[in-house]
């Protein structure tokens, strides 16, 4: 099992200029490199892979940021510029030599309204047929394309693991998996652990996230109960922490962070991957 970090702790978008981030989060204790992409044109792969073969973090995880006017379900242009940059992700992740992609791809994160059942009949349809090419790429390059249900609050789209399931019975690829992230599920699982279980074939990535965005056991998240699904469902993917700092203003509007959740992100990382590592053994 890798336990690492993800880029959005510091950073509002990986580039070349937070290259220096790899070796903090070494530093930290990270067993891989999660980059947090918003925009697939500031960064150098070649800078990237030396300075991760420097740190011993090959293999890293790329993670993609569906920022407004990228949507699956929007305006032709809007699916057309989505399309685009999932397939930049992927090209990107084997210039790497990352075999995972991730993130809530299916639509612009905040686009949350209420909608008849024949809108979102028409929506998922149009989700689907465009993963479609999206995932034949991926499965070519040897690539896993998870997508990340979120919360109520972020998206009316896809919220539990069992929707999510649904999608991908739809688009039939085994190239596309889930991407989960306990701080979602702590809002819209009734049951995370048993939701794992009953998605298990299709669980690709994790990130651990607290409840509160704070310190990672130091919250609701039932953590020996989560992890143990893992274990029971043979999970061989990694896991990841994702936070945000109220610092980055940028992020800390995007994600709702208005108090100090904690001292900062050596704190956070630090403290955070010791408790994953030491409640998986405990598992």
């Amino acid at each position: 099992m890798r336990f690492g970090l993800n880029t959005f702790l510091v950073s509002s978008g990986f580039s070349d200029a937070d290259l220096p981030l790899i070796k903090q989060f070494k530093s930290y204790g990270a067993d891989v490199f999660e980059l947090a992409v918003v925009e697939v044109g500031g960064i150098t792969p070649s800078l990237v892979v030396e300075s991760l073969k420097e740190s011993g973090l090959e293999r890293p995880i790329v993670c993609g940021a569906m920022i407004p006017g990228r949507d699956l379900r929007g305006s032709k242009e809007q699916q057309a510029d989505c399309r685009t940059f999932i397939s930049e992700l992927i090209v990107l992740a084997e210039q790497l030599g990352s075999t995972m992609v991730c993130g809530p791809f299916y639509s612009e994160t905040g686009r949350a309204d209420r909608y008849s059942g024949a809108e979102r009949k028409a929506q998922l349809d149009l989700i689907t047929e465009n993963f479609k090419p999206l995932c034949e790429q991926a499965e070519t390059a040897g690539i896993t394309l998870a997508f990340e249900p979120l919360n109520r609050f972020e998206t009316d789209c896809i919220n539990t693991l069992e929707q999510a399931v649904d999608l991908i019975e739809r688009v039939g690829s085994d190239s596309l998996k889930i991407h989960v992230d306990t701080f979602h599920m702590n809002i819209e699982e009734a049951d995370s652990a048993a939701a794992l279980i009953a998605a298990a074939d299709h669980v690709g990535h994790f990130h651990a996230s607290a409840s509160h965005r704070g310190l990672i056991g130091k919250d609701q998240v039932k953590w020996q109960e989560v992890l143990a699904a893992l274990k029971a469902i043979n999970y061989q993917g990694d896991i990841v922490i994702e936070s945000f700092t109220e610092d980055n203003e940028v992020l800390a509007k995007a994600t709702s962070i208005w108090r100090k959740l904690y001292e900062g992100p050596e704190q956070l990382s630090v403290e955070g991957l010791q408790f994953l590592r030491k409640t998986w053994d405990q598992c």
